[in-house]
């Protein structure tokens, strides 16, 4: 059995802080340097530039830029404090990286299981490296080797929750996990209690009230919660040893906050309008900017507005990175790649029906009008960034009927069940249909983004840039971290940047600005050398 500690408020895997992985490759490259801190990187970006005349004519035109990235090599010990950490998210990441952590095996119905991080990005996928020189077979690497990033089995969790119950009950509260599994976890996690949370009435269901009993006093909000909820991470991060830690929304979905001029539009109208107790802040608000204030990156995870204008505006003034909103794991995930194939098809896509039904505190959280309506915006708009790149098939103003419905049924508990239709034009006025149905167990899905989301976050806490040349000092990434687009439904992008949710894109970003960073060319499929003829020239 693997050693870990238990800290107050945490469950503890770290190994120490310092610490520098193993290099699976190196790259050989004048542009690129390694010492034991860092790996240093000339990069040149190239993109397109396209201009429009009056005429509608359009001129095409190479750009390049030259950069120099930075990468500090030492992994941090690293916490992350979830928000809702009693709820079947939090329970559910808490015992898979015990499991992970102890190399468990369990019985189930079906035969023997082991401890796995399957559905995780970083640490279940893998990076087209190059080809091999002498044969010229594809290299793959796992992606989680392109950079030296934290293991999960290192994360150190722990968190607040508005319920009191401790992990091992609030475990069997979510009936998400096998008995097997339970069983082997329930002592480390019964010694586990979530921090007390905020708790605003009016955000949340009225049917969440009778999971209340573990609150900060007070129902709106107030500058008292943000120094709470900061003492609570500097106290954390000084009981487990931490260099790092993350802060990541995984509770409830609260209803959309009204944007009230003087209230949330500025980042000091924002802090004033939490003083004076200002009924349109949210909870989820109230933890972004104890983050931003307290310098850690903070996630949000659902679907509500909680990084209103003021929020972001506080975020780039402190140089804190904020990422968000609402995770894509089940059925957005497959709307994102699956209208982008067919649009990218020449499809013209008419119509997109989902519907949804779940049975676990999230659908019950979500029967509420106002709450649901955060889960449909963030739904609905996953398909505008495709429709909107084709005007061969979309006119301007055109757009698929687009519809999602969402009931709340506990027979299912957490298997939830997602239908979806698509329907589209295709040759001389002829139509295609496709429907899906798809379980999605939600927080066996959802848990790992949620480690994905808390990986890359804190590796681009490690990552500067600055102009090729420039004796300047290295600078951050901007504070929206949209580099999190894949992991997300409603990416929060920086001010005045395009919106990207076609899937394919967002890996290809995510990919891609990891090889920069070790000095590698974008991911290229071209393979020329393969679809040239080597013949005689004529």
């Amino acid at each position: 059995m693997a050693p870990h500690a238990e800290g107050p408020n945490g469950l503890a895997n770290g190994s120490g802080s310092g610490a520098v992985n193993n290099d699976l490759f190196t790259v050989s490259s004048p542009n690129v340097t390694y010492t034991d801190n860092d790996i240093t990187s000339k990069y040149t970006y190239r993109t397109t530039a396209v201009t429009k005349n009056a005429n509608g004519k359009l001129t095409a035109a190479n750009k390049e830029m030259a950069y120099e990235f930075k990468t500090d090599r030492r992994i941090p010990k690293t916490g992350v404090m979830l928000v809702g950490w009693g709820g079947n998210n939090g329970t559910t990441i808490t015992a898979g990286i015990l499991a992970n952590k102890r190399n468990l095996e369990w019985e189930t119905r079906e035969g023997k299981r082991a401890a796995n991080y399957y559905g995780s990005v970083i640490m279940g996928s893998t990076i087209k490296l190059g080809n091999d020189a002498a044969t010229g077979e594809e290299i793959h690497v796992p992606m989680h080797d392109m950079l030296p990033m934290v293991h999960p089995n290192d994360l150190v969790v722990g968190g607040w929750d508005i319920s009191g119950m401790n992990l091992a009950d609030a475990m069997d509260r979510s009936q998400v996990l096998e008995p097997g599994l339970k069983t082997l976890v329930r002592k480390e996690l019964a010694a586990l209690k979530p921090l007390p949370s905020i708790y605003y009435p009016d955000f949340i269901a009225a049917n969440q009230e009778a999971r209340v009993d573990n609150v900060i006093p007070g129902t709106t909000a107030s500058t008292a919660h943000v120094e709470q909820i900061r003492k609570d991470i500097r106290d954390f991060k000084q009981a487990n040893g931490l260099n790092t830690v993350i802060v990541q929304w995984t509770a409830n979905t609260e209803r959309y906050a009204d944007m009230v001029a003087g209230v949330n539009d500025t980042a000091d109208n924002l802090l004033a309008a939490i003083e004076a107790g200002h009924t349109e802040v949210a909870p989820s608000t109230i933890f972004a900017v104890a983050s931003i204030l307290e310098g850690v990156p903070f996630i949000n995870g659902s679907p509500q507005n909680t990084f209103v204008p003021g929020a972001i505006e506080l975020a780039q003034r402190h140089s804190a990175f904020i990422g968000g909103d609402d995770f894509k794991s089940g059925q957005t995930k497959m709307k994102s790649a699956l209208v982008d194939f067919l649009i990218s098809s020449g499809i013209k896509l008419t119509s997109i029906a989902s519907y949804n039904h779940l049975g676990n505190n999230d659908g019950m959280n979500l029967n509420s009008q106002k709450q649901f309506r955060s889960k449909e915006i963030s739904k609905s708009n996953v398909v505008d960034d495709m429709v909107a790149a084709n005007s061969v098939l979309y006119k301007e103003g055109e757009h698929p009927d687009h519809c999602v419905v969402i009931k709340y049924m506990p027979a299912v508990g957490d298997n939830k069940r997602a239908l979806d239709e698509y329907y589209g034009e295709i040759f001389l006025g002829g139509h295609q249909t496709i429907s899906i149905f798809n379980v999605c167990e939600d927080s066996l899905l959802a848990s790992p983004l949620i480690i994905d989301l808390v990986i890359v976050a804190e590796m681009m806490t490690r990552i500067g840039w600055r102009l090729a040349g420039s004796e300047g000092e290295f600078k951050g990434f901007h504070s929206v971290l949209s580099i999190l687009s894949f992991m997300l439904k409603a990416p929060l992008v920086p001010q005045g940047t395009p919106v990207v949710n076609a899937l394919a894109k967002q890996r290809s970003c995510m990919n891609n600005i990891f090889r920069a960073c070790v000095g590698l060319e974008p991911e290229n499929d071209m393979t020329l050398e393969h679809k040239l003829f080597a013949g005689k020239s004529s």
